[in-house]
């Protein structure tokens, strides 16, 4: 069996997205054969891709086109002639776009329209939350499947990393690890939380544009990993969390508050910052009398491994075809 994944390859800081290739990756190891097109391009820019996945197609023929997005699927339907696309819905496109005050951004709302219309060009819709399937018209080719975390990427390190990463010991730091100048992923709220916490050994750790080995080492070395975005999919970065064991704080951004469930020391926060300064007060005393939480046990107990969650994929496919 030969996919292509379709994606999107405008990101300045990784040429394949690290969910992408874990991805591939873990499909590799189930025995189907991935290869890659990333769209490159902006809005109308996207359409100048669709000559050159066609000839792509032309030259290396596969069973199936998975894309990524849905702009990545209107590029994949109009190049793909008779070869069926299954397309994964991430976020926005079925979602739309939240803004610094936990709006859904007008504009983006012709994304989900595109969303809408793509669907009968379709043979298989996988969308990574129950927040998601609002936008799925086609529930009959359906099919919920989050990301999957690969458990031998995402290890435990049992002393931490601290002396590496130039950690304090006697710090308890705060990782916020999405792109502060994204409004969806709303710094502020940690911002205010950690004022009102107004404890002088708390530190807020803002990191971004690291590469996955290190993101991986600071999970392992903090004391609370947090989420405050208003609208997610499935964000990989909390089951990137729950494998390393670390405590946390969610607000209830698509499947976050059922990847936490009842684990012990990983709380579910409002978006109002004093809810959410009490949460991380309970996160922190959890973290300095226990450590580190059962959150990779979790993962596996939901399938959320990457393994379980390529043979899902692998059996998309074979219905599909």
């Amino acid at each position: 069996m030969k996919i292509l994944f379709v994606f999107s390859g405008n990101s300045r800081l990784f040429p394949i997205s690290p969910f992408t290739k874990s991805q591939a990756d873990s499909l590799r190891e189930q025995q189907v054969e991935v290869d890659y097109f990333p769209v490159m391009g902006k809005g109308m820019q996207y359409l100048k891709n669709v000559a050159p996945l066609r000839k792509q197609l032309r030259e290396n023929p596969v069973d199936l086109i998975h894309a990524h997005y849905s702009l990545c699927g209107w590029v994949a339907v109009l190049a793909a002639g008779k070869t069926p696309v299954v397309l994964s819905l991430m976020g926005d496109d079925a979602q739309g776009t939240f803004t610094a005050n936990g709006k859904i951004d007008f504009k983006s709302r012709f994304f989900i329209f595109l969303t809408w219309l793509i669907q009968p060009f379709l043979r298989a819709i996988i969308y990574k939350s129950p927040n998601l399937e609002k936008a799925v018209h086609r529930k009959k080719i359906a099919h919920l499947v989050p990301n999957g975390v690969r458990l031998d990427q995402f290890q435990l390190y049992d002393q931490g990393c601290r002396e590496e990463l130039g950690l304090r010991p006697d710090k308890q730091y705060v990782l916020f690890l999405g792109n502060p100048e994204d409004a969806n992923k709303n710094i502020a709220l940690v911002h205010d939380a950690v004022a009102l916490l107004d404890l002088p050994r708390v530190e807020l750790l803002p990191v971004f544009g690291i590469s996955h080995d290190t993101v991986v080492k600071y999970l392992n070395s903090v004391d609370v990993f947090v989420l405050c975005s208003f609208g997610e999919g499935s964000p990989n970065v909390v089951k990137e969390a729950m494998t390393c064991n670390c405590p946390m704080v969610v607000t209830p951004a698509g499947d976050a508050a059922w990847v936490v469930g009842d684990t012990e020391g990983c709380y579910v926060a409002s978006y109002a910052p004093a809810d959410f300064a009490e949460k991380l007060r309970q996160a922190l005393a959890f973290a300095a009398a226990n450590k580190r939480t059962k959150g990779r046990e979790r993962i596996l107990q939901l399938g959320l491994d990457a393994p379980s969650v390529a043979k899902k994929l692998k059996s998309i496919y074979q219905q599909v075809l």
